[in-house]
């Protein structure tokens, strides 16, 4: 088992999206079999990259008020308490349209 703080993990910043930091709370060094869960963290005006994966997420807005872009470069507004759901292979991009940090849980699949 395992019990912490998040912030317990360190923060590393997402070279590709400046403005970004990821936390891998949960992972592999845990033994957890299946899943990692992520704190990722967006600046005002920044943005996580646009971009797609074979794996699907699941994420939860724990603060913060942004936007997710799809596909079809749409954006569907988001804030604390929102869930996402995105599929495999679906292209997106987390933007944070708010004037406090956009932080959130996303949990992957170990690839």
């Amino acid at each position: 088992m395992k019990i912490e703080h998040y912030t317990d993990t360190p923060a590393e910043p997402v070279v590709e999206a400046p403005g970004v930091t990821i936390r891998w709370v949960i992972g592999k060094k845990d033994n957890a079999p299946h899943f990692a869960m992520r704190v990722i963290e967006v600046a005002p005006g920044s943005n996580t990259t646009y971009h797609a994966h074979e794996f699907e997420h699941e994420v939860f807005i724990l603060a913060g008020r942004g936007a997710v872009r799809d596909a079809a470069g749409g954006e569907t507004i988001v804030e604390t308490g929102s869930v996402v759901f995105i599929p495999p292979n679906a292209v997106h991009g987390f933007y944070n349209r708010g004037d406090k940090t956009l932080r959130f849980i996303c949990v992957i699949p170990h690839v």
